[in-house]
């Protein structure tokens, strides 16, 4: 068993089929099979089950796999260590919260990409969960997510602060006002999402459980139904203050340890930091952090 049968078996594990791994890998299916093959026998085990639609995981090829990955992973990143000379440049994959993209990426990123027109930027936008998941996967370089994050794969770099508070329509004058209202909806993202999680909790600590919930896809459905009447939501103060809704949405403020909330920069401990990362996290790191380093 070496590192080629390795990749063969990873591709063929994650696409589910000998073709789909061939054309990946330009070879030959029958290569494909072969190998795979060979490495049963010498591994005297089954790795996958085949079947019409191409091929599923054994319990073996399920043990097996992240070992796959790992070593994957590794001759990916001692690749673009040997060719990274230093000087930004090729792709750089990562995510962030949709609040902070708007709210705070914008004019770094617009800074980073004229400091570094060699890099491809992609910006991949979604909840914490789904960004947390995904750098442990290693489909993101690192994200912008809502602290505190407690994963043991991962490690996490304060960037931003943010205040939040309780939005509602003008109508409402206060949270007390808005729980005594019965029938409480509440405009929230998808599961998954951290300020979702937080409105939810700063809810029943007052005793108001059981919301019923305004599901949207955007911040600016999500301002645009506030804006209306339709509910209320909790997000950072500055992006409602800066918003076209802010003069038809009342802010309503909140005790310190509910409000405040940090935004953190997550990325895995055993991942290579190519030229590219490291020139933008120079790039949106807080000043006060870069000068202490």
């Amino acid at each position: 068993m070496d590192a080629a049968d390795l990749r063969i078996f990873e591709a063929v594990a994650r696409l589910g089929g000998m073709n789909r791994a061939a054309t990946e890998l330009n070879t030959v299916q029958s290569n494909v099979t072969a190998r795979v093959r060979l490495l049963e026998d010498e591994l005297r085990t089954p790795l996958f089950h085949r079947h019409s639609r191409g091929v599923t995981l054994t319990p073996a090829g399920h043990r097996l796999l992240p070992y796959a990955e790992r070593l994957a992973q590794l001759l990916a990143d001692a690749r673009r260590a040997a060719t990274d000379d230093g000087t930004p440049r090729g792709p750089l994959v990562i995510g962030s919260l949709e609040t902070t993209a708007a709210l705070r990426l914008s004019p770094l990123l617009s800074r980073y990409a004229a400091a570094w027109p060699e890099v491809d930027l992609v910006l991949r936008t979604g909840t914490t969960s789904e960004m947390v998941e995904q750098v442990a996967a290693r489909r993101l370089e690192g994200a912008m997510v809502c602290g505190p994050i407690d994963h043991p794969e991962l490690q996490g770099e304060v960037m931003f602060r943010e205040e939040l508070v309780l939005a509602t329509t003008r109508a409402v004058r206060s949270l007390d006002e808005l729980i005594g209202k019965g029938d409480l909806k509440i405009v929230v993202l998808r599961a998954g999402c951290s300020y979702r999680q937080r409105l939810e909790d700063v809810l029943a600590r007052r005793g108001a459980v059981g919301a019923r919930l305004l599901e949207f896809g955007t911040i600016e459905a999500i301002l645009g139904c506030v804006a209306a009447g339709l509910g209320a939501t909790l997000l950072p103060r500055a992006l409602i203050t800066t918003s076209r809704y802010a003069d038809r949405i009342a802010v309503h403020a909140l005790p310190v340890a509910e409000a405040h909330v940090e935004t953190l920069f997550i990325r895995r401990r055993d991942s290579y930091a190519s030229s590219a990362l490291s020139a933008f996290l120079e790039q949106v790191r807080p000043p006060v952090l870069q000068a202490a380093e």
